[in-house]
């Protein structure tokens, strides 16, 4: 175990990115971030920042965190992956192609996630 608190734990990956790939989850059964309570934010996002400095002891120059929803989640647990980082590690940036909005989709895009955030 890497980290105990009440809400949350974390430990190294069995499978890591690199040495010192951390998982932190909270202690409570909850499948996704949007199903993560109101009360739990703060704790788990202070927990994810600890961790991401803390990846500096092992070397690291800064960290990768990342939180999978459903799509490509492995266990159906939120996690939140912190991957320690240098430069020169050959992890090249986001993992999936980047693509380009038509005209006026990126408006679009917006209006409905200002919409979405409204409610």
């Amino acid at each position: 175990m890497v980290l105990e608190r009440d809400d949350v734990v974390a430990f190294l990956d069995q499978r890591p990115v690199f040495k010192g790939h951390v998982l932190l989850v909270p202690r409570a059964h909850v499948e996704t971030l949007p199903d993560l309570p109101a009360a739990q934010r703060d704790g788990f996002l202070a927990a994810a920042q600890d961790l991401a400095s803390a990846v500096t002891a092992l070397g690291a120059q800064g960290s990768f965190v990342a939180i999978n929803n459903t799509v490509s989640q492995s266990v159906p647990h939120l996690h939140l992956h912190v991957v320690p980082r240098t430069k020169g590690d050959g992890l090249r940036g986001f993992f999936w192609p980047r693509t380009k909005y038509g005209a006026g989709e990126m408006d679009d895009h917006a209006a409905r996630l200002r919409e979405a955030l409204a409610h």
